[in-house]
């Protein structure tokens, strides 16, 4: 029960702080410092696959710390492809429903919805005060989209913990720190068009925070899983393992391209896989 209440206190700074200080960021600034933005999600792409890469996997398919098991590494195998699967499903469905409901400005939005000005509106925000009600309506389908993207990535967070005797595992933290800065521009994508629809900012921000309670309640199942025996952390860590690669390869890295065209990016990735690996090896 320690080391549950331990991972849910993490999970719900990374979760809910993480979206509640991008509520915050939309809410006192309206628009973004793409740079900056796109250097954060760059290097937390980076630190997130060295985690996933030397930690998660190689447990994943050695779960008795022992030699490989060719059983558990064609399950970890199968299962790191299927939670790849489900989550970019899961996004698919996501983009649809919200690229339908969100108010467009003709002539103003990109093509694509990864592009963060896309979500928050910054680069034609007082044409949208024109339509209060089609911002209104997209914050609040942005911020349940954004609540049920967020059971799998909590559940990495909850598989990362499980084995551990030192609930201050970096490897746990380190995807902890890494999701929840991959929260603040989905923060900001509920607040801006909640705010811009004539709801006050602290009720925006309010629901903002809240569209990522449910990293809480994957990080629980994920935990509550991996615990069932050596099979069960395999399918745990898999499953977390492939969920958190579509979020750096589907997500963090087209971002932040999109946000800053020019080699920097590549460079915060290098950074951030770096210090993924000191995270796991020291």
């Amino acid at each position: 029960m320690e080391a549950l209440g331990w991972i849910v206190l993490v999970t719900a700074i990374a979760g809910i702080g993480g979206t509640g200080i991008g509520g915050i960021v939309g809410a006192v600034l309206k628009t973004n410092s793409k740079k900056i933005v796109s250097l954060l999600l760059s290097f937390a792409g980076g630190v997130m696959l060295s985690v996933v890469c030397f930690d998660l996997l190689t447990e994943a398919v050695k779960p008795n710390g022992t030699d490989v098991d060719p059983i558990s590494l064609a399950v970890a195998i199968a299962v790191t492809l299927g939670g790849y699967g489900i989550v970019y499903l899961l996004n698919y469905i996501i983009d649809k429903r919200t690229s339908h409901a969100t108010h467009k400005v003709e002539g103003e939005h990109p093509s694509t919805a990864d592009d963060i000005d896309e979500l928050i509106h910054s680069d034609h925000y007082v044409e949208h005060k024109k339509s209060n009600k089609g911002m209104f309506v997209a914050g609040l389908i942005m911020a349940c989209a954004i609540a049920l993207h967020n059971v799998p990535e909590g559940m990495v967070i909850g598989a990362a913990y499980v084995g551990e005797a030192e609930w201050l595992a970096a490897s746990g933290l380190s995807l902890a720190i890494t999701i929840g800065l991959h929260n603040i521009p989905e923060g900001m994508a509920v607040s801006v068009p909640l705010i811009s629809g004539g709801m006050k900012p602290l009720n925006a921000v309010l629901i903002a925070a809240a569209s990522g309670l449910p990293t809480v309640i994957g990080a629980i199942i994920g935990f509550l899983i991996g615990s069932v025996g050596p099979m069960g952390l395999t399918v745990a860590l898999a499953f977390a393992s492939g969920a958190m690669l579509y979020v750096v390869f589907g997500e963090l890295l087209p971002e932040s391209i999109l946000m800053w065209r020019s080699k920097a990016p590549a460079f915060a990735v290098l950074v951030g896989i770096l210090v993924g690996m000191l995270i796991v090896f020291i």
